[in-house]
C-alpha cells in the first residue's frame, strides 16, 4: 500500500478518508471523522494501513513519513486546540499560507533548524535528516517531548511567518534555538553568517536572542557573535556607500575622525561632508553591551558635535536595507538645510 492508495478494504466509517489531502490527524480529528476508538486501533495493528507516529497523532499510511508529515505531526502533537476536519487540507497553492481561518496550529511553532531549513538556510540540513524537529509552545503548557517532537518552551509565543502553510518562528528566534544545542563552533558560525550575509535579519536582533537565551556565556557563540557584528557592519557600510551612489548625493570623506584643532578627539564618523558639515553615523550598537551607557556615548558625541554647527544623522543598518531611499532622503535633507544654518566651527578630518 502506497501513500494514495485509496482505503477500499476499510469499513464504511473510514472510506471517506481516503480524499483527506495531509494523511496526519489526531484523535479528535478522527473522532470528528467518525471513526471510533477502536477503529482507530485496529487500523493501527502490527502489520495495519495506519501508524501513530507521536501520541494522539496518526499518519494513515503504513511507509514512513514525508517532511511534510513530520512537521504536521509535530504541530499537532503540540497544538492547543487542532481543528478537526476540513482545516487539515494542504494549501491548494505550493507555498501559500492557510486560509484566514483555517489554520488548525494555536500556540505552537516550528523552530530550531527545521525552521532555519524552511526558511531557505543552506547551512540548515534537510528536514529528512534532522531526529528531532523542535516545535515552539507557552512556557506553561503541559507537554514533553517525545518520539521525534522536540518541546521548547518560552514566555511568551513570537508572532508566527508561514511557509508553505506552516508557523515557523522568525529567523532571530530559530537560530537561538537552533544554537542552543550545537557544540561545533563552525556549524554555528555558518548559520549566523547565512542569516546576515542572505538578508533574514540584521545583527542585532539575532544578539538580542541569544543574549535572552544566555548563549553568550559559550566561548564558541561568542567568537560567532564577533563575526557576524563584523559581518553586519561589513554589510551596512556597503549599503551606505551604495546609498549615495544610487540616490545621487554629493561624496563624502568617508571613515574619518573629527578633532578641533591642537584640541580633543571629536569622534569617529563613518561618512563626512566638510562644507555641508553633514555627518552619518551606522548605529551599529550590540545588544549584549550596556545600551543605557552606549547611547549616553553617542548622545554625547551627537551634542557636542552639534553644539560645534555639525549635523549628525544616525542611520540603523535595518532602515538601510529595509528604508534606503528614505535614509538618502532625510541625508539630502540635511545637506540642503546647511544654507540656512550658521556656520560650524572649523574641525580637523583625518582618516580613521
Amino acid at each position: 500500500m502506497n501513500h494514495n492508495t485509496p482505503l477500499s478494504h476499510s469499513p464504511r466509517p473510514l472510506r471517506h478518508l481516503a480524499d483527506v489531502q495531509r494523511r496526519v490527524l489526531t484523535t479528535a480529528q478522527l473522532r470528528a471523522h467518525g471513526v471510533s476508538t477502536a477503529d482507530t486501533n485496529e487500523q493501527c495493528r502490527p502489520g495495519g494501513p495506519w501508524q501513530q507516529i507521536l501520541p494522539g497523532v496518526f499518519l494513515l499510511h503504513p511507509g514512513p513519513p514525508t517532511s511534510e508529515e513530520r512537521l504536521h505531526a509535530t504541530l499537532l502533537y503540540a497544538t492547543r486546540s487542532p481543528v478537526p476536519g476540513p482545516a487539515t487540507a494542504v494549501p491548494t497553492q505550493p507555498g501559500a499560507e492557510e486560509p484566514h481561518g483555517q489554520q488548525p496550529y494555536t500556540d505552537a511553532l516550528i523552530t530550531g533548524l527545521a525552521a532555519l531549513t524552511l526558511h531557505g538556510f543552506t547551512s540548515a540540513p534537510p528536514l529528512l535528516s534532522l531526529h528531532k524537529i523542535d516545535v515552539l509552545v507557552p512556557r506553561l503548557r503541559r507537554l514533553r517531548s517525545t518520539g521525534f517532537a522536540r518541546i521548547v518552551r518560552t514566555p511568551s509565543l513570537p508572532t508566527p511567518l508561514h511557509v508553505t502553510g506552516v508557523p515557523v518562528a522568525p529567523v532571530p528566534r530559530a537560530l537561538a534555538d537552533a544554537v542552543t544545542d550545537l557544540a561545533d563552533a563552525g556549524a554555528v558560525r555558518r548559520l549566523l553568517t547565512e542569516a546576515v550575509r542572505g538578508g533574514h535579519c540584521e545583527p542585532a536582533s539575532v544578539v538580542r536572542e541569544l543574549t535572552q537565551a544566555k548563549l553568550l556565556s559559550r566561548p564558541h557563540v561568542v567568537d560567532a557573535v564577533d563575526s557576524l557584528l563584523a559581518e553586519g557592519r561589513a554589510i551596512a557600510e556597503d549599503r551606505l556607500y551604495r546609498m549615495v551612489r544610487e540616490y545621487g548625493l554629493p561624496d563624502p570623506v568617508w571613515n574619518v575622525d573629527l578633532r578641533l584643532p591642537g584640541g580633543p578627539h571629536l569622534g569617529g564618523l563613518d561618512a563626512y561632508w566638510p562644507e555641508q558639515a553633514v555627518a552619518v553615523e551606522l548605529d551599529t550598537r550590540a545588544p549584549r553591551q550596556d545600551e543605557d551607557a552606549l547611547w549616553s556615548e553617542y548622545a554625547r558625541k551627537r551634542e557636542h558635535l552639534e553644539r560645534l554647527g555639525i549635523t549628525v544623522v544616525y542611520i540603523t543598518p535595518k532602515k538601510l536595507r529595509d528604508a534606503m531611499e528614505q535614509q538618502a532622503t532625510v541625508v539630502r535633507t540635511a545637506l540642503m538645510a546647511s544654507n540656512d544654518r550658521e556656520p560650524a566651527a572649523y574641525v580637523v578630518v583625518l582618516p580613521r
